[in-house]
């Protein structure tokens, strides 16, 4: 099974590790670079390079490097139409908060099942809208 890393939060976590604040832009930049790869194997030959660059002077950095940023390169497996909205959380962060709302106007629920059933109203709602032609992700691009 594919694991996909959201890009947006590990370039995020990336920043921990950074040891100088006038580091972090160059950091984040040299990230995204390894993101916006055109393909896996010049994604893969950013990342060593990337590492090596801060081994000596952020090690922590590059090691953590080394074992999280392929978490995020799984999307080279999806087509380049699809790899755009499959690299971030954005779609699930989406529909919890869709849920988050609507669940929020009942504020009190008389019982599981019947929060459940709003949820799953929601949730067919959005499976609706998106197989109406306003689909968030289209896998046949």
């Amino acid at each position: 099974m594919l694991w996909q890393r959201c890009q947006f939060h590990l370039q995020q976590n990336a920043q921990a590790y950074v040891p100088k604040k006038e580091m972090k832009a160059q950091v984040a930049e040299d990230i995204r670079n390894i993101f916006n790869a055109p393909n896996r194997v010049e994604a893969d030959r950013l990342l060593k390079l990337t590492q090596e660059k801060y081994v000596k002077i952020a090690p922590a950095l590059s090691e953590w490097m080394e074992t999280s940023i392929p978490e995020s390169l799984v999307i080279f497996h999806f087509e380049t139409s699809q790899r755009k909205r499959l690299r971030t959380s954005n779609m699930a962060e989406r529909v919890n908060k869709e849920i988050r709302r609507r669940t929020r106007v009942v504020t009190i629920f008389p019982s599981v099942e019947s929060c459940l059933r709003l949820i799953t109203g929601v949730l067919v709602e959005i499976d609706e809208a998106w197989g109406s032609g306003r689909a968030y992700l289209s896998m046949n691009d």
